[in-house]
């Protein structure tokens, strides 16, 4: 096992958070410029450009806002329109499989939680550190021997 990190820790997908948040100001600033330069336009449709810019924005911070922060109690998962905090002993398993979206967290009542904060698509040999980190992490906490793998179904 190789040495874990002080805790708290917070995995999140950094260059996928960065993308989103860029894009989002991004479109913010376009949409709300052109509602300014447009003469033709009223004010409620100038307003109305402006509300949807916003909206883009706050939907892409939305979905950067994922992460999963391990401390000493367990971990809290932000997905995007969730938050839960588990107890290291209701984690049994942490996968991570080749074609895997993101990480899935095995728990103790028989779901599997899906856990944002770690997802492989832009920075795939971050996401595998972070869930290997993770998985350490809840094996050590729990005070249970690790699992073998088993297929999700």
């Amino acid at each position: 096992m190789s040495d874990l990190p002080a805790l708290p820790v917070t995995f999140r997908p950094g260059r996928t958070r960065a993308i989103l948040l860029t894009a989002g100001v991004l479109i913010f600033v376009v949409i709300s410029g052109i509602a300014l330069l447009l003469d033709n336009l009223g004010p409620g449709s100038r307003l109305s450009f402006i509300v949807t810019g916003a909206l883009c924005l706050w939907v892409l911070a939305q979905l950067a806002r994922v992460r999963v922060v391990a401390d000493e109690s367990g971990v809290t998962v932000v997905n995007i329109a969730s938050k839960r905090r588990l107890a290291w002993a209701e984690i049994l398993r942490v996968n991570l499989r080749p074609g895997d979206p993101w990480v899935f967290l095995d728990l103790s009542d028989g779901t599997s939680l899906p856990a944002l904060g770690i997802q492989p698509g832009i920075a795939k040999q971050q996401a595998i550190a972070d869930a290997r980190t993770l998985r350490e992490l809840a094996e050590a906490r729990s005070g249970s021997p690790a699992l073998p793998h088993q297929p999700r179904s």
